[in-house]
This record gives structure tokens, sequence and C-alpha cells, in this order.
């Protein structure tokens, strides 16, 4: 075999991953297996996709690796073969947001409110959330948080927030988190919190961002 045909089949490889991030369905189910394990039943509830498509998906991204399965009785759950695969997510939406101009001003039509918008640094949050100045909640489903979440944040899914608000301090302002840029649970929530006279604001990132800058995360 020749230096060409060597080098030739090195990005016949890499190419295998860039074909399986090629799929705007499959970009969504990774950053969804990156909140935790899920199985398909619980990934075509949330895509909107019927059970066939998924499975489909699901069966190209575990052809590159990027993920793993697991069987519980007939239920089949689904997880990121490594830490390595969520950073390669960010690392792929961030590229796409510095370079596609089209991307940044889907999302801020997305963030409709930018006053909503935590405007500070990780750290600065973090001390502030272990001094008790503001209450940090996270509105994914308990499943997720359980999975990882950040330091000193309370589980609040959106599902449960209006009927738990009685738990949220009427003195302090509330940053409200879910799983990254794309998500709105976080919008909802702040919109919701507003309404009922919290001061409250969102953080556009997500648990693998913070993991991804080398913040601790926390595991229930």
């Amino acid at each position: 075999m020749n230096i060409r045909t060597k080098k030739d089949l090195l990005y016949e490889q890499l190419a295998r991953i860039g074909k399986a991030l090629s799929s705007p369905k499959r970009l969504e189910l990774l950053e969804l297996l990156a909140q935790g394990e899920k199985s398909v039943e619980a990934l075509a509830h949330l895509t909107g996709m019927d059970l066939r498509l998924v499975s489909a998906h699901l069966k190209a991204l575990r052809q590159t690796r990027l993920v793993d399965t697991r069987r519980d009785g007939r239920y089949i759950h689904y997880r990121l073969s490594g830490q390595d695969v969520p950073r390669l997510w960010i690392a792929f939406r961030e590229a796409a947001e510095n370079h596609l101009i089209e991307l940044r001003i889907a999302l801020e039509q997305l963030a409709a409110h930018a006053d909503t918008l935590v405007g500070e640094d990780r750290e600065s949050l973090m001390q502030r959330a272990r001094k008790g100045e503001i209450v940090v909640i996270d509105v994914r489903p308990v499943s997720e948080f359980e999975a990882g979440h950040l330091p000193f944040a309370r589980s609040l899914p959106l599902a449960e927030l209006e009927l738990r608000l009685a738990e949220l301090p009427a003195d302090r302002a509330i940053v409200a988190y879910c799983r990254g840029p794309f998500c709105l649970m976080s919008d909802e929530a702040v919109e919701m919190l507003r309404a009922k006279g919290f001061e409250a604001s969102k953080l556009r990132e997500g648990v693998n961002e913070w993991a991804a800058a080398g913040l601790p995360i926390e595991q229930s």
C-alpha cells in the first residue's frame, strides 16, 4: 500500500464521523444523549420522530461508535460512548456559530429576550450561588439532573415549576438553565417566574458547556 492510499484511508475514516454529524436529527439526538442515557421511546418523544426513524439514526451513530447501548428487558437505552463526544458536539456547534451568520441570527430569534440572559462569568456565578446570593434552578427532567448538574443547582423541572413556586425565595434572583443554547425550557421558566413577580434570568449554557470548560459537575 503506497503513501497516497494510506492517507486516503485515514481521511476516509475521519469522514465517517462527518457523515454521522451531517443529519440535523442525529445532531439533536447527540445533544439529548449528552444530558444522560435515554431509551429509544424517550428520544422519539423528545424529537417528534417515529420509533423506526429514531432507531435508524441511532444505528448510524452506533456504527461510528459515538453511542453505546444497554438493554433493560425489552427496552434498549442509548448513551454517548465517551466524554469526548459531548465536547465534539460543543466544538462543532461553536464553530458553526463563529462562521455561520444564519445560525447566529436564528439563535438571536430563538432567544427573543436578550435581557433575560445572565451576563457574568461562570466562576462569579458559582461563587454567588455558593454564598446563597442567587438561586440556580435546573429545569430539565429529574433524570437529566441526576446524571449531572451545576454545583448548588436545585432540580425544578419545567413541568413542575408552577406547582413548586413556594420553594423559591421571593427576595433573591433566580437563574434558570436547561440543555444549552438550543434549549427553550429555561426561556419558558424565566417567562413564568417573571409573570409571578420573581427576578429571573437564564443561563445560556448547560452542563456540557461547563464540563468542557473544566468546571465541576455534580451528580445525584
